[in-house]
């Protein structure tokens, strides 16, 4: 059998790529799975009673939520982008599928997206330079869909220090320059 290469990430590297710049990091995460779910017509108690459940949050509009495994944020009316450790969770939807069945469609998201996570102990400057996200007016567990640098991406502020950017896996290269570009500038 021929050898098959491995897994690159996001960046077309082995390794995830991490630059520091002055007080901020940003790293490429590749340790997540992503899967939507979107709540079927009618089911929403069902949906709200199998996700308690399950131990899967499902936060409101504007929000992020996480528990021991599981964390979501809200992308619209009754539907969610969840999260769990790749390493365990690699089939996410056939996992969310077993609890949800029929109330909920689930749809593989882990290699349609790019994550970065950003840290730093002032991230408001260097997002006002990328994006609408109100970062001074927002407490951690905000959550938001945005623009950046003309790509569509939801910004997560896990802490007052943390903030997680998922953009197209498509764009990663565009999305990534546009974060140093925006670091370099603010500090």
């Amino acid at each position: 059998m021929p050898d098959h290469p491995a897994a690159l990430s996001p960046l077309g590297h082995l390794k995830p790529r991490i630059e520091t710049i002055g007080p901020v990091t940003i790293a490429e995460v590749v340790t997540t799975a992503l899967a939507s779910v979107a709540t079927r017509s009618g089911r929403d108690a069902d949906v709200a009673q199998i996700a308690a459940a399950a131990g899967v949050p499902l936060p409101g509009p504007g929000g992020h939520a996480q528990n021991a495994i599981y964390a979501a944020f809200w992308l619209g009316p009754q539907q969610w982008m969840v999260e769990a450790p790749h390493g365990t969770h690699e089939d996410i939807v056939a996992i969310l599928r077993a609890s949800f069945a029929a109330a909920a469609s689930i749809t593989e998201q882990t290699d349609a997206w790019v994550r970065f996570d950003v840290t730093a102990p002032d991230l408001p400057a260097m997002f006002e330079r990328l994006c609408g996200f109100d970062l001074r007016a927002a407490a951690p567990g905000a959550a938001t869909r945005t623009v950046i640098d003309h790509l569509g991406c939801y910004v997560i502020l896990r802490t007052g220090g943390t903030i997680s950017v998922l953009g197209p896996r498509s764009s990663a290269h565009s999305l990534h320059h546009a974060l140093l570009t925006a670091a370099r500038s603010a500090f």
